[in-house]
C-alpha cells in the first residue's frame, strides 16, 4: 500500500529535538554566520562606495546588487544545484565568496571593478541558499522540520540588525576589516558544512537531466501546477505583498507622523523593527506553542489577519499605533510562514527541493519590490495612511478568494502521498511505475484507504533520501 504522510504532523517537536541534531547545528551555525557576515558587508560596502564616489545612486546600486541575482538567473543557478550534491554545492559557494570578499577588500579598486566582484559574489547566493533549504528535510524530519525552520527565520532578523550595526562601526573607520571579517564568515561557514553534513547524492540523477533551462522551466511547471503546491505558493507571496509595506514605507511613514530629526528616527525605527519582532514572536510563537493538528487550520486565518493589521492605518493612528499593527503584520506571517514551509516541503518530490525554492525567493523578491514600489507611487499622490489602508482591504479580499479556493485535506493527502513517491526504497518504486497507468486516481484511493489505517509514525513526505 501507498505510504501517506499524516495531515497533523505527528508529535510536536521542542527546540531540543532540533537542536540535538549535530547536522542541524553545523547547517544553523553556518547560516547565522553568514547572515551575520554578510550584513556586515553590506553596511561597510555602501559606506565604502559613498567614500569612493561620493554618489548616492551608485552607493543605492551597490546595496541593490545582493537582490539582483533572484531576478536575472537565480532560478536557474538554482537548477544547477540540483545537479551536485548539496554539501558540495554549500561548500564550492561558501570558498568561492570567501575567495572574492577578500578581493573586494583590496584597497584602490575601481569602482566598476567593485560592483563586478559583488555581483559574482551575489550569484552564488542562490544555489547556497537552495542547497541549505533542499538539505534541511533530509536532515530533520516532521515536525521537527517546521520547528527549524521557525529557528532559521527567527534567526536572520536579528543577525541582520548587529550586522548592520557592527558594519556601520567598522565602515566609519576601516570597511575593508568589514570585508575581510565577512570573508572569514564564509570559510567558517565552508568548514562547519565540509565537516558537520553527511554528503548525500545529488537530487536529480544524471539520466534524468536535459538542459538547465528546460530543468528550471520544469520546476516552475511543478509548483503552478500543482494545487496544493501552487495554493501553498500563492498564499505566502500574497502575505508578502502586505508584510513588507511597513518596513519599506517606515520613512515615509514616519516623517509623516512626527517633527524634528530626533522623533523622526525614534519613529522610523520603530515601524521598521515592529516588523521582524512580531515575525519572530509569531514563528517561535505558533510553532512551539500550537499543536500540529491546529497549525494546519491557522493558515488561512493568519494569511488574512497579514492584510487586515493595515486597514486601521485608514484612522491614520499616531507612530506607536503604527508600530503596534506593523508588528501583528509581522506576527501573522511569521507564523505562516514555517507551517505553509512544512507542508510545501511533504508536497514536494526531493528531486525539485532546490528548483522549487529559487521559484518561491525568486517571487518573494519581485513581489515585495513591486508593492514597495506601487504603494510608494501611490502614496506620492495621495495621502499615505489612505493608500497603506486600502491596500489592507484589497489584501483582505485577495485572501478570502485564496481561502475559499484552498485544496481539501484530501487533496493534500494525495499530494503527499504522490511526493513520497519519488523518497520509497526501489521496490517500491518498481510497484509506482507498474501503476502509473492509474494515475492521481489510484493514489486516491491508496489514500483513502490508508486514512482508515492506523497513522504511520514517522512521516513518509519528509524521510531522508
Amino acid at each position: 500500500m501507498l505510504p501517506v504522510a499524516s495531515w497533523d504532523g505527528g508529535r510536536q517537536a521542542s527546540f531540543r529535538d532540533v537542536l540535538a541534531n549535530s547536522e542541524f547545528r553545523a547547517i544553523y551555525a553556518a547560516s547565522t554566520l553568514s547572515w551575520l557576515g554578510d550584513y556586515v558587508a553590506r553596511a561597510a560596502i555602501t559606506a565604502m562606495v559613498y567614500q569612493i564616489t561620493d554618489s548616492v545612486v551608485a552607493t543605492a546600486a551597490a546595496f541593490a546588487i545582493s537582490y539582483a541575482p533572484w531576478l536575472i538567473g537565480g532560478p536557474i543557478l538554482v537548477s544547477l544545484a540540483e545537479r551536485y550534491p548539496y554539501r558540495s554545492v554549500m561548500v564550492c559557494c561558501d570558498v568561492a565568496r570567501m575567495a572574492i570578499m577578500a578581493v573586494v577588500a583590496i584597497p584602490g579598486l575601481a569602482l566598476p571593478e567593485v560592483l563586478a566582484l559583488l555581483l559574482a559574489c551575489a550569484l552564488l547566493g542562490p544555489p547556497f541558499d537552495a542547497a541549505r533549504s533542499a538539505t534541511l528535510p533530509s536532515v530533520l524530519s516532521g515536525d521537527r522540520y517546521v520547528v527549524a525552520v521557525a529557528v532559521h527565520g527567527t534567526t536572520a532578523q536579528p543577525a541582520q540588525v548587529a550586522g548592520y550595526l557592527l558594519g556601520a562601526a567598522l565602515a566609519a573607520r576601516s570597511p575593508q576589516a568589514a570585508l575581510l571579517i565577512n570573508a572569514a564568515t564564509f570559510g567558517i561557514s565552508a568548514l562547519l558544512v565540509r565537516f558537520g553534513v553527511r554528503r548525500r547524492r545529488p537530487a536529480l540523477d544524471p539520466d534524468r537531466r536535459t538542459d538547465l533551462l528546460a530543468e528550471t522551466v520544469a520546476g516552475f511547471r511543478l509548483v503552478f501546477a500543482t494545487p496544493t503546491l501552487r495554493a501553498l505558493a500563492l498564499i505566502v507571496f500574497c502575505g508578502s505583498l502586505f508584510v513588507i509595506v511597513p518596513e519599506g514605507l517606515g520613512a515615509v511613514w514616519a516623517a509623516r507622523l512626527t517633527e524634528g530629526a530626533d522623533g523622526r528616527g525614534l519613529a522610523q525605527g520603530m515601524i521598521m523593527a515592529a516588523v521582524p519582532l512580531g515575525w519572530i514572536l509569531g514563528a517561535l510563537g505558533v510553532s512551539r506553542l500550537v499543536p500540529p493538528s491546529t497549525r494546519r487550520w491557522l493558515i488561512r486565518p493568519l494569511a488574512v489577519a497579514t492584510p487586515l493589521a493595515l486597514v486601521p492605518a485608514l484612522l491614520d493612528p499616531p507612530a506607536a499605533l503604527v508600530a503596534v499593527l506593523a508588528g501583528v503584520c509581522g506576527f501573522a506571517m511569521g507564523g505562516l510562514v514555517p507551517v505553509a514551509n512544512g507542508l510545501f516541503v511533504q508536497a514536494l518530490p526531493s528531486e525539485y527541493r532546490a528548483r522549487a525554492f529559487g521559484v518561491v525567493q525568486g517571487g518573494l523578491h519581485l513581489l515585495q519590490g513591486g508593492a514597495v514600489l506601487l504603494t510608494g507611487a501611490l502614496a506620492q499622490r495621495f495621502d499615505l495612511p489612505v493608500v497603506i489602508g486600502l491596500w489592507g482591504l484589497g489584501g483582505i479580499c485577495l485572501m478570502v478568494v485564496l481561502s475559499l479556493t484552498w485544496p481539501s485535506r484530501r487533496a493534500f493527502q494525495v499530494a503527499f502521498a504522490t511526493a513520497a513517491l519519488s523518497r520509497t526504497p526501489r521496490p517500491v518504486r518498481r510497484h509506482a511505475r507498474a501503476t502509473t497507468g492509474h494515475g492521481v486516481g489510484h493514489v486516491a484511493r491508496h489514500v483513502t484507504g490508508a486514512a482508515r489505517a492506523p497513522t504511520p509514525a514517522r512521516l513518509p513526505g519528509t524521510m531522508e533520501r
